[in-house]
């Protein structure tokens, strides 16, 4: 059975008041959510010795949340990833967003979900969180009413469900931006942890990093995951993709068949700790980022922080979906349901 408990974590820059909702499993595991931004604060798992271990980025202080760069464990959305110098095209209408990652939009804009306040409720083991983002907010047309539920059981699951409803023809692409570092969030880098990636095909892209259009193999390229191995290991080869994204950031197109309710989109090790991470999803795609552009700083607990110390597995549809035909849609119709679920479970072992 698990306990939830809440402490204050201040007041925003705007004077909103914020809180810490901890859901501890019968075993003691835990994790730990922020109202500001949806964030993973905390996820504390039990290593092979049965240690408590935290295995996600954060920070100990609301301000380091609101100023930070790198969205540790935050809600994203309307719209994950980049699109193409912010410009989309809805029932015939273009509309001009943010441009805040050089020439193109990135994580719904500068106020988008990863800096706003989410009203919580905190209930038998979960947290229902939610927000309304108003219509043309970040100029994205139509009224968006945004529910995501954590959940936390005992066999170590952290499951994250999405729904949202427009009033309008919009784009809706949500994610969770949570690092994980299977050896503990203080414990430098990751490039010797394994990884599995269930992608025949990834997306190559341009020099700002938005989707060229093509959909290409993994195969014989520094790309292919399918066989677990160090995510190190190719990390540094001479390869225009790697170079352009200082590591990995790339989006792959998950391995699955329409009548799967759900399905493996990439699993994780750390052989120091023993800690193992599967993730399954009902997303089309995984963007797995390295980390590359985490700035030197200080995280949790006067950890040192710096760039490839946490790597992300953004479940998600493709970037910049809006200007390519050929990916999946991510138009949300007026009235109509957009529900998508994400389950990261831990396990001590090999997961593979």
């Amino acid at each position: 059975m698990s306990g939830i408990s809440i402490i204050p974590f201040g007041e925003t820059e705007k004077g909103e008041k914020t809180a810490l909702y901890k859901i501890t499993n019968r075993s003691g595991a835990s994790v730990t959510v922020c109202s500001f931004g949806g964030s993973i604060v905390s996820l504390k798992v039990p290593d092979r010795e049965g240690r408590m271990t935290d295995v996600v980025l954060g920070y100990d202080h609301l301000t380091e949340y609101e100023q930070g760069k790198a969205f540790f464990g935050a809600l994203i959305g309307r719209c994950a990833n980049r699109i193409a110098q912010g410009r989309i095209k809805i029932g015939g209408k273009e509309y001009q967003l943010a441009r805040n990652n050089g020439p193109n939009h990135l994580h719904g804009g500068p106020g988008g979900f990863a800096r706003r306040v989410w009203e919580v409720q905190a209930e038998d083991g979960s947290l229902h969180l939610h927000l309304t983002s108003a219509d043309m907010e970040e100029q994205y047309p139509g009224k968006l009413d945004v529910d995501v539920e954590y959940a936390f059981d005992d066999e170590n699951r952290l499951s994250i469900t999405y729904r949202a409803v427009s009033d309008r023809d919009t784009l809706c692409n949500l994610t969770n931006h949570v690092y994980f570092n299977l050896a503990g969030h203080d414990s430098g880098s990751v490039m010797n942890q394994r990884v599995q990636i269930h992608a025949n095909d990834y997306l190559p892209v341009d020099e700002t990093l938005i989707p060229t259009g093509e959909i290409c193999p993994v195969t014989g390229t520094p790309f292919d995951f399918r066989v677990p191995k160090a995510i190190g290991r190719d990390i540094e080869a001479k390869d225009d993709q790697l170079e352009r994204g200082a590591g990995y950031d790339h989006n792959y197109v998950l391995n699955h068949q329409k009548s799967e309710k759900m399905w493996d989109a990439a699993s994780a090790y750390s052989d120091e700790t023993g800690i193992g991470l599967r993730c399954r999803t009902t997303q089309p795609g995984v963007q797995f980022y390295t980390g590359n552009h985490v700035l030197a700083q200080k995280g949790k607990n006067g950890a040192d922080y710096a760039g490839r110390q946490g790597f992300c597995l953004e479940t998600q549809a493709f970037p910049d979906a809006v200007n390519h035909s050929n990916f999946p849609d991510i138009l949300l119709k007026a009235n109509e349901v957009y529900d998508q679920e994400t389950v990261y479970e831990f396990c001590v072992g090999e997961p593979f």
